[in-house]
């Protein structure tokens, strides 16, 4: 039997998900939780073989979830789904410990599959967003450039990204700038959201 954890922070697409595992005889769904914080505890109270996470939830992210769940339970298998295939989100997803990446719109019978083949030490990649990862590149970011894009998606001034990430304000323009000059942007908001859109963020 595969032990299989969902994260989705939509009840009815976490719900939908549990049914069509459920149906299947070799599977069982032995947690579902609503946002990534809850991920990593859960996991540790029901040992599932697989998890399944969605990118975008409260919390934590999903990515964010993976690389923390990978670190303390590295025998779990991690399948990101979710609704964004973008290529950044890919290489990102694999970086953290990830063994599949499949999009919501796949086929039910395509998620039943990726879970089995994950569980028994594969990887599994959804082949558009394979092909457009290949195409598209890695972030160009550095870590730190991400860190500053990150903190600025909520409009918060350069004062107050240079409080949270205990940088000089100096330090933030220069990573900003960077930032916006590598996504081809024009301003800092349009370059959190060409590097949404990627996957980068």
């Amino acid at each position: 039997m595969i032990r299989v954890l969902l994260a989705d922070d939509q009840a009815m697409v976490r719900g939908a998900l549990a049914t069509v595992l459920g149906l299947e005889t070799d599977i069982e769904v032995v947690a579902q939780v609503g946002s990534g914080d809850e991920v990593l505890q859960r996991a540790k109270e029901t040992a599932p073989d697989v998890a399944l996470l969605d990118v975008q939830m409260p919390g934590k992210d999903g990515l964010e979830a993976a690389a923390e769940l990978h670190g303390a339970l590295p025998l779990c298998r991690i399948i990101i789904c979710t609704t964004f295939g973008r290529p950044g989100y890919l290489s990102r997803a694999m970086a953290a410990g990830a063994a599949g990446f499949v999009v919501k719109d796949a086929p039910p019978e395509q998620l039943v599959d990726a879970v089995r083949r994950v569980h028994g030490g594969l990887r599994v990649v959804d082949p558009a967003l394979a092909a457009e990862s290949l195409a598209t590149g890695a972030s160009p970011l550095t870590g730190r450039e991400h860190d500053v894009l990150r903190a600025a998606k909520d409009g918060s001034t350069v004062a107050g990204i240079a409080g949270a990430l205990h940088l000089s304000e100096g330090t933030v323009r220069n990573h900003l700038s960077a930032a916006i000059g590598k996504t081809g942007a024009r301003t800092r908001a349009e370059a959190v959201r060409l590097a949404e859109e990627h996957g980068w963020l």
